[in-house]
């Protein structure tokens, strides 16, 4: 058989717009950055710091993309697909090392409101542009795959700085008309937990791929039922295994016991048809056992699912 065509799907993947959304991101946090520094507000920097990551996250987000693409060869025969998973997974933890600082500095700055000094009309211009960058970013990378990792964090990844351009526009207008200074690091701490958030959330999703557990949303003792129901040879359905290679590449690996020899083909299309058709499960190995098991000869492995 063909390989590209028995490697399993990788998913939708759009690089262009992931590149489009790197370059502005990229820019923005420069700019922030700058502006952060000049005016003197946590806030802005807190921002840029997310929007860093999400640049690094979207840098890793190309470069997965590009390399899940690559062809299966002898050594990866499912090709470099879980790449872009790995790239999620440090984006998440590069996340918790800068909510670290954000934390610390804020904190310091609450203990010496006295020596903090924010110019607010240049924080604000640049919280500003920082949110319209990010509402742009964002209808960009709009309409990802349901399963696709790297757009799909950059999505959530966006939608944090998002929030955390308002609240710097908030803390920017506090300072600004009623000089509460306090407003800018308190904000900061606002923004950390944004980035808390989307990092466990990231993490453990990643994480749950990594591990190769079943993916959301689907029941695999719902999928036996219906294979069961499937076909009326079909006699039993066990031993099924269902994870995610991917984004979007979901695997699974079945017995099924027979009536008999008649009907075994249009049984076994039916299988994957179903598998294919309602669980997106497009590349299945299916194993006929009949009459008996070998999987539950005595002496094998207990370590398997029911």
């Amino acid at each position: 058989m063909d390989e590209a065509r028995h490697r399993p799907h990788a998913g939708s993947r759009r690089p262009g717009r992931l590149l489009a959304a790197l370059a502005l991101t990229a820019a923005m946090t420069v700019f922030e950055v700058i502006g952060g520094w000049w005016s003197g507000s946590l806030a802005l920097l807190a921002d840029a710091g997310h929007m860093l990551v999400d640049t690094l996250g979207l840098l890793l987000a190309v470069v997965g993309a590009w390399l899940a693409a690559r062809p299966a060869d002898a050594r990866r025969s499912y090709g470099y697909g879980r790449l872009e998973v790995l790239a999620g997974f440090v984006n998440a933890l590069l996340q918790f090392v800068l909510v670290g600082f954000i934390v610390w500095e804020a904190i310091g700055r609450l203990l010496h409101l006295d020596a903090v000094r924010i110019l607010s009309g240049p924080m604000l211009l640049v919280a500003l542009a920082g949110l319209a960058v990010n509402l742009l970013v964002l209808r960009i990378l709009h309409g990802h795959a349901h399963d696709d990792v790297n757009t799909g964090a950059a999505a959530l990844h966006v939608l944090g700085d998002l929030l955390g351009s308002i609240a710097a526009v908030l803390a920017a207008l506090a300072v600004r008309w009623g000089g509460w200074t306090f407003a800018d690091p308190v904000l900061s701490l606002l923004v950390a937990l944004l980035i808390l958030g989307s990092a466990w959330r990231l993490l453990r999703r990643a994480s749950h791929i990594l591990l190769e557990g079943v993916p959301e949303g689907l029941d695999t003792t719902e999928l036996a039922s219906a294979l069961h129901e499937a076909d009326a040879a079909i006699r039993d359905v066990h031993h099924v295994h269902v994870w995610q290679l991917a984004s979007g590449a979901r695997i699974a690996t079945l017995h099924v016991r027979l009536a008999g020899e008649e009907g075994r083909s249009r049984a076994l299309s039916e299988v994957h048809r179903m598998l294919r058709d309602r669980f997106g499960i497009r590349h299945a190995t299916v194993q006929v056992d009949d009459p008996h098991c070998p999987d539950d000869l005595p002496g094998h492995d207990p370590h398997r699912q029911g």
